[in-house]
């Protein structure tokens, strides 16, 4: 009876906390639907697509600043939470790691934003998008997630998006204010995760003052495998809009933005999904195997039954959707669209078995597989884009997810149909 009792309380437990997480992402999907028709309205698609190319590079610099820590801080966090002196360790650790190398990132990307020409002409707007990479550094929400602290995470994130949304309904008044945009999302999570990062420095007593330079050395030498096989990762998600920005033109980043911002919002979905889930799991392997394959088919098959179920109303209501962000060009966008909406359901596949791989300690083999997979994506959108143009790109990114899909499950088989 009481095993009974305690399992549903366990149960209660996991639910109320996703239903606490999700709330708070909710802000993260819901933000852009209400920022992107504004900033057309006001600043144009081609100023937009500018914006967005700026904001994507930022974007792929933050895996730089997390070096791993979304992925080895939150699984040395979940399986250390119930030790004081080890969560000291590797949260001082973890952030003297990253100080250092924040420190290199922004002072590398002020030297190429101010004197590279392609740069150049727009090196305001890449300035302006550093201070998302503080933002990133103070982030504590790797520590929160492996704790399972989702109210703090949830709070986080309505801080962050409501200082955004206020920024750029208040600041961004006319064209030449596009400059403006990824300034404010940096300022609101610079505020939020601050605040949140003084918090947990002074609920868990943290000290920083017996830091070890060749501990710190050492961590950063011992998650060098992960974080290198999460550049790919970052490469994955962001090469398509930079490749555009590059070999296309800023119009077509735009339109490309436009499309992909619908589609990201159920891949930003997933991947929250996936952070939820991670620890959790991480956690029951190290207890109950069975148990953790139990929590993850039951929760992962119920995410994708949800993503897929979107993603076909989606699909019918194309032109109708496109036409929120840009009544311009609905046709072609709704076609782009209909296309590009296989991505998050191929995703609701493919991150689940990436949990199971990291979960299972299969890191070299999940290394190995998404440099071979992001490099043959880079490929294909190279050789496409030329000729099928935004198509191309998607069509790319399908065929790579349903690999990674694959791939990824033949390896975890064996320890998914275990008794």
């Amino acid at each position: 009876m009481f095993l009974k009792s305690y399992s549903f309380i366990k149960r209660q437990k996991s639910f109320t906390n996703l239903i606490t997480y999700g709330i708070g992402q909710a802000f993260n999907l819901v933000t852009p639907i209400l920022v992107i028709p504004y900033i057309i309205h006001v600043c144009g698609i081609l100023n937009y697509g500018k914006a967005a190319f700026g904001m994507a590079l930022t974007f792929f610099l933050i895996v730089f600043i997390d070096y791993g820590s979304d992925i080895n801080g939150v699984k040395a966090i979940a399986t250390n939470r119930d030790d004081p002196k080890a969560l000291q360790k590797i949260f001082s650790e973890t952030y003297a790691g990253k100080l250092a190398i924040l420190l290199l990132v922004v002072l590398a990307m002020a030297a190429l934003f101010l004197f590279v020409p392609y740069f150049k002409q727009d090196d305001l707007l890449y300035l302006l998008g550093l201070p998302i990479l503080i933002g990133q550094f103070l982030n504590p929400t790797w520590f929160l997630q492996g704790t399972e602290n989702f109210l703090q995470i949830t709070i986080l994130n309505i801080v962050s998006k409501g200082i955004y949304l206020a920024g750029i309904f208040l600041f961004i008044t006319q064209p030449s204010d596009y400059v403006l945009i990824n300034l404010w999302w940096g300022i609101g999570m610079i505020v939020a995760n601050g605040i949140s990062f003084l918090y947990i420095v002074n609920r868990y007593k943290f000290s920083f003052s017996q830091i070890s330079v060749g501990a710190v050395a050492k961590n950063l030498h011992d998650g060098f495998p992960i974080f290198y096989s999460q550049i790919f990762v970052s490469v994955q998600l962001y090469a398509p809009l930079i490749l555009i920005g590059f070999f296309g033109s800023d119009l077509m980043a735009g339109m490309y933005r436009v499309v992909e911002q619908v589609v990201v919002i159920f891949k930003t979905y997933i991947l929250l999904f996936f952070n939820f889930m991670y620890p959790k799991v991480c956690y029951l392997i190290d207890r109950n195997a069975s148990e953790a394959r139990r929590f993850w088919l039951v929760y992962n098959a119920g995410n994708f039954v949800f993503v897929l179920l979107s993603m076909i109303l989606i699909y019918f209501f194309s032109e109708a959707v496109v036409a929120y962000f840009n009544p311009k060009d609905t046709e072609y966008l709704s076609g782009l669209l209909e296309v590009a909406v296989w991505i998050p359901a191929l995703m609701a596949l493919s991150i689940p078995m990436k949990q199971m791989l990291l979960a299972y300690n299969f890191n070299q083999f999940y290394v190995r597989a998404t440099i071979a997979l992001v490099i043959a994506n880079m490929v294909l959108i190279v050789l496409l884009l030329p000729r099928f143009q935004l198509y191309g790109v998607l069509f790319s990114l399908i065929v790579v997810e349903i690999v990674t899909a694959c791939i990824f499950f033949l390896k975890i088989k064996n320890r998914l149909f275990l008794r």
